[in-house]
């Protein structure tokens, strides 16, 4: 039986677009396990007791991921 996966939203940082279902796209700073805070990227239910597929980003990652969105002509 795999361990019960513990998190904490340390800090909102802002929702990038809401599904017609009601879940969120959020970039946030999230505690994974007791561990330090990371930036992640993923979808959540409305009251935020499930999540979808998501990604967690360091923040070297995070400024590298910055420079290279700023190159591009979007």
């Amino acid at each position: 039986m795999p361990a019960e996966l513990k998190y904490d939203i340390t800090k909102a940082c802002g929702v990038l677009s809401t599904s017609a279902r009601g879940w969120t796209k959020e970039l946030n700073y999230v505690s994974w396990n007791d561990r330090d805070p990371r930036l992640d990227l993923r979808e959540w239910a409305p009251n935020h007791d499930r999540m979808g597929k998501g990604m967690t980003l360091s923040i070297e990652e995070a400024k590298a991921l910055k420079e290279i969105l700023n190159k591009l002509d979007i």
